[in-house]
């Protein structure tokens, strides 16, 4: 689950109870997924969703689909307060746009792999020279995107921590929230 809600330990409300001005109770849905250290999650959530919607989505979902479900529903409200018209759609096709770039910058090496090979009379096979590029492994299904230099690097974030809900957006230009690198 995600982090454990500060409400019963410290008496402070989770960040959605203190957002709304209401008292957080023990079983508070918003508690275990917006914590006090993290209000701006939900105010991008509630800004695009609404309060009463995420309660009806969250009330809907098993226990075990909510934390990804706050955190796609938070990932999509960052998106969407950033950029009203695209929202992660942008990001998604930022990211597809330098698949597609880099895919043809390696086809070019492989070219000149090729031709370099076939200028030299080295013996062997000039196929052994060009780079195959492997299947990707499957991801598990909580990644977080960051922008490290020119080209986002996907890391993987420990389920139940609580942290960032999905950092990488083409428009952080490898900032985070706080403004430090990443």
């Amino acid at each position: 689950m995600a982090s454990s809600s500060s409400s019963n330990t410290y008496n402070s409300p989770c960040a959605a109870c203190k957002f709304l001005r209401r008292k957080c109770m023990p079983g508070c849905i918003f508690a275990p997924y917006f914590p006090p250290e993290e209000p701006h999650k939900f105010a991008n959530v509630h800004k695009i969703f609404g309060a009463s919607n995420v309660t009806k989505l969250l009330n809907e979902l098993l226990p075990h689909q909510r934390e990804d479900a706050v955190n796609s529903l938070a990932y999509e409200a960052e998106a969407r307060v950033r950029d009203p018209v695209y929202g992660c759609v942008g990001a998604i096709s930022y990211l597809q746009r330098q698949v597609h770039r880099l895919q043809k910058e390696l086809d070019a090496a492989n070219a000149d792999l090729v031709h370099y090979g076939l200028s030299t009379s080295t013996p062997g096979n000039v196929v052994d020279l060009v780079f195959q590029p492997q299947p990707l492994p499957l991801q598990p299904l909580n990644p977080v995107y960051r922008l490290s230099g020119a080209s986002p690097v996907m890391t993987q974030q420990p389920r139940g921590t609580g942290g960032s809900y999905g950092t990488f957006l083409p428009w952080n230009n490898g900032h985070d929230q706080q403004g430090g690198n990443m």
